[in-house]
């Protein structure tokens, strides 16, 4: 599920970066299969993003999302927390 900012990210690579876009449908697939390990370098955050992931889309942009038991919560797909 996205929250409303980064379903608006995630359009914005629809109409910009195909590349980027495909990389960011693959980490939420790994996501869906194992949320805490494999590719992107998944990574705990801390202090206001406690309780939230992060992996790796490109050097600069981020995805951050929160798995509640079976959902995941997509809170940023654009830019760095």
């Amino acid at each position: 599920m996205f929250l409303r900012l980064p379903w608006e990210d995630y359009l914005y690579w629809q109409r910009t970066d195909k590349k980027t876009l495909k990389r960011i449908n693959t980490l939420i697939k790994d996501i869906k299969r194992n949320p805490f390990e494999g590719i992107g370098d998944p990574e705990p955050l801390k202090y206001n993003w406690s309780g939230f992931w992060s992996r790796r889309i490109t050097k600069e942009h981020r995805l951050v999302y929160a798995v509640e038991k079976d959902a995941i919560s997509i809170a940023q797909c654009r830019f760095h927390y």
